[in-house]
């Protein structure tokens, strides 16, 4: 019974990521329809965070009251979610979007350095294999062979979205995991708005017409980039940890392979879909052997 509740768990997080592979396709509509980065990113943590305060507003009578410090350590830990959507965003500028993925990818390598830095986990033979894995088959998935060549600008954003990506997920599972999931994915979606708002002032509040024109798609990128991933990680990464969390949260990749394929009609060759089965093979190593080791260890 223990191992199919961490398989639930473990497919909550796996969802989380999948969430975060839609954001592609819609940010490159949004640009698409003449909105720039700060517009794109401004709204997406408005309406994201609209979104889920909402949900806490009709769940208050369920959701435990927490300190002052603890509300602070919360906002302090939504900022790098922050800082990943505008990397990300700018990356999505400057070069394509299957490029762009593949830099944020990186953060599958970066967050177990991450913590085998600050927890000193050392990763197993099995993990470096699913990594290994999981980045070849991310290489194919985007479409990088036979690519002259692509932008280093693009290229330091998406590194730089990677690199907060990382940290957000190894803080979503290690701050206040006593927190009401619901309420501490809130507050990290507000310290995320107040941050892209200091940087980029909300300027389209105050232009009716283009924020109605901006809406749909603030709401979309609100909806699958703030309210469902921080929501979902903080329900599972308490309970798989960040060095499964962070195989499972891979399964951004194949899903906006995906989209780009049915929403953008991109065509997607046999190498890319390739790509993303070895992309899945690499998550099924790393969860199985993982989620293997930890029921053996109860037995």
């Amino acid at each position: 019974m223990v191992f199919v509740k961490n398989w639930s768990y473990a497919m909550v997080v796996f969802l989380g990521g999948c969430s975060y592979g839609v954001l592609s396709t819609f940010v490159k509509l949004a640009y698409g329809a003449g909105f720039e980065m700060p517009e794109v990113v401004g709204s997406q943590f408005l309406f994201g965070a609209c979104l889920i305060w909402l949900l806490v507003l009709f769940r208050r009578k369920k959701i435990t009251k927490i300190t002052r410090s603890s509300f602070i350590k919360l906002l302090i830990a939504g900022t790098p979610s922050g800082l990943t959507g505008i990397f990300y965003y700018k990356s999505l500028m400057s070069t394509d979007a299957s490029l762009a993925i593949i830099f944020l990818f990186q953060f599958i390598w970066i967050g177990t350095l991450l913590e085998w830095i600050f927890y000193k986990h050392i990763p197993s033979r099995n993990k470096v294999i699913s990594i290994i894995i999981l980045l070849f088959g991310s290489i194919l998935a985007a479409g990088v062979i036979g690519l002259d060549s692509f932008s280093w600008i693009g290229l330091g954003w998406g590194l730089l979205a990677a690199v907060t990506f990382s940290i957000f997920i190894l803080v979503s599972g290690a701050v206040e995991k006593q927190t009401s999931a619901v309420l501490k994915s809130a507050i990290f979606s507000l310290g995320a708005f107040i941050l892209v708002s200091i940087l980029f002032p909300p300027m389209f509040l105050f232009d009716t017409e283009q924020l109605f024109s901006l809406a749909p798609y603030g709401l979309l990128l609100g909806f699958f980039g703030v309210l469902l991933p921080p929501l979902l990680f903080s329900f599972g990464m308490p309970v798989v940890g960040p060095s499964l969390g962070t195989i499972l949260s891979a399964s951004e990749l194949p899903v906006a392979v995906i989209m780009s394929a049915i929403i953008l009609k991109e065509t997607i060759t046999a190498w890319q879909w390739v790509g993303v089965i070895c992309i899945l093979l690499g998550i099924i190593i790393g969860d199985g052997q993982i989620l293997l080791k930890r029921k053996q260890a109860r037995m």
